[in-house]
């Protein structure tokens, strides 16, 4: 474990709640994932001050979680949108979503997240491994790179 340290320091999870800020960030991304893309639009959803809204939208525009455009039709009028980065928080957002339920509202969330195909509740975020087992924090060691199995497929297809 000591061997493991020094590599941890360098862990990714400190930078990326560096980029996201704290809660509101959160709550700008979730409702540009519910369609808003207008400085208004989130500031009468979420009923946050126009100052650190501001700041917000600054900050995730700066990580590149969020492109900041004029409006073609008037180009006073601001449009924000995620941009891949951003859509790529998507199992996070969800992954909070249901511990939440679980663990600090002890209810299911509503309105309820569904497969737009069959309009069926999604299943619960895990971790999977490489062939679709669901791990545990039990099935999971930290390893240094020499220490990591190649995947001959994954090898394959470099080729």
């Amino acid at each position: 474990m000591a061997k493991l340290r020094e590599p941890l320091l360098e862990c990714s999870l400190p930078a990326a709640l560096e980029s996201m800020g704290e809660r509101w960030s959160f709550l700008i991304i979730r409702a540009a994932f519910n369609g808003l893309h207008h400085f208004e639009e989130f500031q009468s959803e979420l009923g946050i001050a126009r100052n650190i809204l501001a700041n917000r939208l600054a900050r995730l525009v700066e990580h590149g979680i969020l492109g900041r455009e004029a409006m073609p039709a008037d180009r006073r009028k601001i449009q924000y949108a995620l941009t891949e980065k951003g859509a790529a928080l998507l199992p996070t957002m969800i992954a909070l979503r249901q511990w939440g339920e679980r663990w600090e509202t002890c209810v299911p969330a509503f309105p309820i997240l569904v497969d737009a195909r069959d309009r069926r509740p999604i299943e619960p975020i895990s971790v999977m491994s490489h062939d679709g087992r669901v791990l545990t924090k039990h099935d999971l060691i930290w390893a240094l790179p020499g220490d990591v199995a190649q995947d001959p497929d994954r090898m394959e297809a470099a080729e």
